[in-house]
Protein backbone atom coordinates (compact mmCIF):
# COMPACT_ATOMS: atom_id res chain seq x y z
CA UNK A 1 0.00 0.00 0.00
CA UNK A 2 1.47 3.36 -1.08
CA UNK A 3 1.09 6.14 1.51
CA UNK A 4 1.77 9.82 0.85
CA UNK A 5 2.30 12.55 3.44
CA UNK A 6 1.46 16.24 3.17
CA UNK A 7 3.65 18.64 5.13
CA UNK A 8 6.26 15.88 5.23
CA UNK A 9 9.09 18.21 6.27
CA UNK A 10 7.35 19.21 9.49
CA UNK A 11 7.68 17.56 12.88
CA UNK A 12 4.62 15.34 12.47
CA UNK A 13 5.37 14.71 8.81
CA UNK A 14 8.80 13.33 9.63
CA UNK A 15 7.33 11.01 12.26
CA UNK A 16 4.78 9.75 9.73
CA UNK A 17 7.46 9.02 7.14
CA UNK A 18 9.47 7.07 9.73
CA UNK A 19 6.43 5.00 10.70
CA UNK A 20 5.54 4.26 7.06
CA UNK A 21 9.08 3.16 6.25
CA UNK A 22 9.20 0.78 9.22
CA UNK A 23 5.73 -0.76 8.81
CA UNK A 24 5.40 -4.00 6.86
CA UNK A 25 3.19 -3.76 3.80
CA UNK A 26 3.49 0.02 3.45
CA UNK A 27 5.55 2.08 1.00
CA UNK A 28 6.26 5.79 1.24
CA UNK A 29 4.74 7.19 -1.96
CA UNK A 30 6.28 10.62 -1.45
CA UNK A 31 5.59 13.84 0.35
CA UNK A 32 4.73 17.42 -0.41
CA UNK A 33 5.42 20.66 1.35
CA UNK A 34 4.09 24.16 0.78
CA UNK A 35 4.28 25.01 -2.92
CA UNK A 36 4.86 21.46 -4.16
CA UNK A 37 2.72 19.71 -6.78
CA UNK A 38 0.03 18.12 -4.61
CA UNK A 39 -1.91 16.64 -7.52
CA UNK A 40 0.98 14.37 -8.53
CA UNK A 41 1.04 12.87 -5.04
CA UNK A 42 -2.70 12.15 -5.03
CA UNK A 43 -2.37 10.43 -8.41
CA UNK A 44 0.43 8.19 -7.12
CA UNK A 45 -0.68 7.27 -3.60
CA UNK A 46 -3.33 4.83 -2.42
CA UNK A 47 -3.83 6.98 0.68
CA UNK A 48 -2.51 10.33 1.88
CA UNK A 49 -2.08 11.43 5.49
CA UNK A 50 -2.67 15.13 6.15
CA UNK A 51 -1.62 17.02 9.29
CA UNK A 52 -1.47 20.56 7.90
CA UNK A 53 -3.73 23.62 8.22
CA UNK A 54 -7.46 23.92 7.41
CA UNK A 55 -7.20 25.68 4.04
CA UNK A 56 -4.61 23.21 2.77
CA UNK A 57 -6.62 20.28 4.07
CA UNK A 58 -9.69 21.37 2.10
CA UNK A 59 -7.59 21.58 -1.07
CA UNK A 60 -6.25 18.09 -0.37
CA UNK A 61 -9.77 16.76 0.19
CA UNK A 62 -10.80 18.06 -3.23
CA UNK A 63 -7.80 16.35 -4.85
CA UNK A 64 -8.54 13.13 -2.98
CA UNK A 65 -12.11 13.18 -4.29
CA UNK A 66 -10.95 13.87 -7.84
CA UNK A 67 -8.49 10.96 -7.86
CA UNK A 68 -10.30 8.49 -5.59
CA UNK A 69 -7.44 8.60 -3.09
CA UNK A 70 -8.15 7.82 0.55
CA UNK A 71 -7.38 10.73 2.86
CA UNK A 72 -6.58 10.57 6.57
CA UNK A 73 -6.91 13.98 8.23
CA UNK A 74 -5.44 14.95 11.58
CA UNK A 75 -5.71 18.70 10.99
CA UNK A 76 -7.55 20.64 13.68
CA UNK A 77 -9.30 24.01 13.66
CA UNK A 78 -11.62 23.41 10.69
CA UNK A 79 -14.71 25.62 10.53
CA UNK A 80 -18.23 24.25 10.13
CA UNK A 81 -18.16 25.31 6.48
CA UNK A 82 -14.88 23.48 5.92
CA UNK A 83 -16.21 20.36 7.60
CA UNK A 84 -19.16 20.51 5.22
CA UNK A 85 -16.71 20.48 2.31
CA UNK A 86 -15.13 17.35 3.76
CA UNK A 87 -18.54 15.68 3.74
CA UNK A 88 -18.95 16.58 0.09
CA UNK A 89 -15.51 15.20 -0.82
CA UNK A 90 -16.28 12.01 1.12
CA UNK A 91 -19.12 11.25 -1.29
CA UNK A 92 -16.41 10.26 -3.78
CA UNK A 93 -13.67 8.74 -1.65
CA UNK A 94 -12.80 7.44 1.81
CA UNK A 95 -11.95 10.20 4.29
CA UNK A 96 -11.03 9.65 7.92
CA UNK A 97 -11.23 12.87 9.92
CA UNK A 98 -10.25 12.93 13.58
CA UNK A 99 -9.29 15.74 15.93
CA UNK A 100 -6.90 13.26 17.54
CA UNK A 101 -5.45 10.05 16.09
CA UNK A 102 -4.50 8.60 19.47
CA UNK A 103 -6.08 5.25 20.35
CA UNK A 104 -6.31 6.36 23.99
CA UNK A 105 -8.03 9.65 23.22
CA UNK A 106 -10.63 7.93 21.08
CA UNK A 107 -11.33 5.50 23.91
CA UNK A 108 -11.72 8.57 26.14
CA UNK A 109 -14.25 10.06 23.70
CA UNK A 110 -16.35 6.91 23.91
CA UNK A 111 -16.18 6.85 27.71
CA UNK A 112 -17.12 10.53 28.01
CA UNK A 113 -20.15 10.07 25.78
CA UNK A 114 -21.23 7.03 27.79
CA UNK A 115 -20.79 8.81 31.12
CA UNK A 116 -22.70 11.88 29.95
CA UNK A 117 -25.57 9.68 28.81
CA UNK A 118 -25.83 7.98 32.22
CA UNK A 119 -25.45 11.01 34.52
CA UNK A 120 -28.24 13.51 35.16
CA UNK A 121 -28.02 17.13 34.02
CA UNK A 122 -27.23 18.24 37.56
CA UNK A 123 -23.74 16.81 37.03
CA UNK A 124 -21.60 19.73 35.80
CA UNK A 125 -19.20 18.91 32.96
CA UNK A 126 -15.82 20.67 32.77
CA UNK A 127 -13.06 20.08 30.21
CA UNK A 128 -9.48 21.02 31.09
CA UNK A 129 -6.74 20.95 28.46
CA UNK A 130 -3.04 21.84 28.29
CA UNK A 131 -0.77 22.10 25.24
CA UNK A 132 2.62 23.50 24.27
CA UNK A 133 3.07 27.23 23.82
CA UNK A 134 3.13 27.07 20.00
CA UNK A 135 -0.35 25.60 19.55
CA UNK A 136 -2.56 27.81 17.40
CA UNK A 137 -6.16 26.71 18.04
CA UNK A 138 -7.90 27.13 21.38
CA UNK A 139 -9.70 25.15 22.69
CA UNK A 140 -7.84 22.31 21.04
CA UNK A 141 -9.56 20.14 18.47
CA UNK A 142 -9.45 17.25 20.94
CA UNK A 143 -11.05 19.35 23.68
CA UNK A 144 -13.83 20.35 21.30
CA UNK A 145 -14.30 16.70 20.30
CA UNK A 146 -14.61 15.79 23.98
CA UNK A 147 -17.24 18.50 24.39
CA UNK A 148 -19.13 17.17 21.39
CA UNK A 149 -18.99 13.66 22.86
CA UNK A 150 -20.39 14.94 26.16
CA UNK A 151 -23.08 16.92 24.37
CA UNK A 152 -24.02 13.87 22.26
CA UNK A 153 -24.35 11.75 25.38
CA UNK A 154 -26.44 14.35 27.16
CA UNK A 155 -28.42 15.44 24.07
CA UNK A 156 -27.53 19.09 24.58
CA UNK A 157 -25.32 21.64 26.31
CA UNK A 158 -23.64 24.92 25.41
CA UNK A 159 -19.85 25.24 25.22
CA UNK A 160 -18.54 27.98 27.51
CA UNK A 161 -15.03 29.46 27.54
CA UNK A 162 -15.89 32.82 29.13
CA UNK A 163 -16.29 32.00 32.82
CA UNK A 164 -17.64 35.39 33.88
CA UNK A 165 -20.65 35.05 36.17
CA UNK A 166 -22.34 31.99 37.62
CA UNK A 167 -22.33 28.62 35.91
CA UNK A 168 -25.56 27.63 34.16
CA UNK A 169 -26.91 24.11 34.50
CA UNK A 170 -26.17 22.06 31.40
CA UNK A 171 -23.19 24.13 30.24
CA UNK A 172 -20.00 22.34 29.16
CA UNK A 173 -17.15 24.46 30.45
CA UNK A 174 -13.58 24.81 29.22
CA UNK A 175 -10.33 25.72 30.98
CA UNK A 176 -7.23 26.11 28.82
CA UNK A 177 -3.48 26.29 29.47
CA UNK A 178 -0.62 26.88 27.03
CA UNK A 179 3.00 26.49 28.02
CA UNK A 180 6.32 24.79 27.51
CA UNK A 181 6.49 21.65 25.38
CA UNK A 182 3.40 19.79 26.62
CA UNK A 183 2.28 17.33 23.93
CA UNK A 184 -1.32 17.22 25.10
CA UNK A 185 -3.29 16.70 28.30
CA UNK A 186 -7.09 16.45 28.55
CA UNK A 187 -9.34 15.84 31.52
CA UNK A 188 -13.14 15.72 31.60
CA UNK A 189 -14.62 16.06 35.08
CA UNK A 190 -18.24 15.43 36.05
CA UNK A 191 -19.06 17.33 39.27
CA UNK A 192 -21.98 16.67 41.60
CA UNK A 193 -22.71 17.48 45.21
CA UNK A 194 -20.16 15.62 47.32
CA UNK A 195 -18.51 13.69 44.50
CA UNK A 196 -16.77 13.98 41.14
CA UNK A 197 -15.64 11.69 38.31
CA UNK A 198 -12.58 12.52 36.19
CA UNK A 199 -11.69 10.82 32.91
CA UNK A 200 -8.41 11.85 31.32
CA UNK A 201 -5.59 11.26 28.89
CA UNK A 202 -1.99 12.46 28.78
CA UNK A 203 0.19 12.24 25.67
CA UNK A 204 3.96 12.26 26.21
CA UNK A 205 5.19 11.32 22.73
CA UNK A 206 3.90 12.71 19.40
CA UNK A 207 4.74 9.40 17.76
CA UNK A 208 1.47 7.98 19.08
CA UNK A 209 -0.45 10.30 16.71
CA UNK A 210 1.59 9.02 13.78
CA UNK A 211 0.95 5.41 14.80
CA UNK A 212 -2.79 6.08 14.97
CA UNK A 213 -2.77 7.69 11.53
CA UNK A 214 -0.93 4.70 10.06
CA UNK A 215 -3.51 2.38 11.62
CA UNK A 216 -6.24 4.46 9.97
CA UNK A 217 -4.46 4.32 6.60
CA UNK A 218 -4.31 0.53 6.80
CA UNK A 219 -8.01 0.38 7.72
CA UNK A 220 -9.25 2.25 4.62
CA UNK A 221 -8.39 -0.56 2.22
CA UNK A 222 -11.58 -1.91 0.67
CA UNK A 223 -13.87 0.59 2.41
CA UNK A 224 -16.67 2.41 0.59
CA UNK A 225 -16.57 6.16 0.09
CA UNK A 226 -17.67 8.07 3.15
CA UNK A 227 -16.60 10.26 6.04
CA UNK A 228 -15.28 8.17 8.94
CA UNK A 229 -13.69 8.84 12.32
CA UNK A 230 -11.06 7.09 14.40
CA UNK A 231 -13.89 5.65 16.43
CA UNK A 232 -14.94 3.82 13.25
CA UNK A 233 -11.37 2.60 12.77
CA UNK A 234 -11.23 1.32 16.35
CA UNK A 235 -14.83 0.04 16.38
CA UNK A 236 -15.73 2.15 19.40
Amino acid sequence: MKIGVTGYKGRMGQLLVQEIETTDGLTFAGGIDMGDDAEALFKEADAVIDFTVPDATITHARLAANHGTALIIGTTGLSDAQEEKLKQAAEKTVIIYAANMSVGVNMLLALVEQAASRLDIDWDIEIFETHHNQKIDSPSGTALALGKAARAGRNGGDFVTDRTGKRKMGDIGYAIQRGGDVVGEHDVTFFNQGERITLGHKATDRRLFAKGAIRAAQWVKGKNAGLYSMRDVLDL
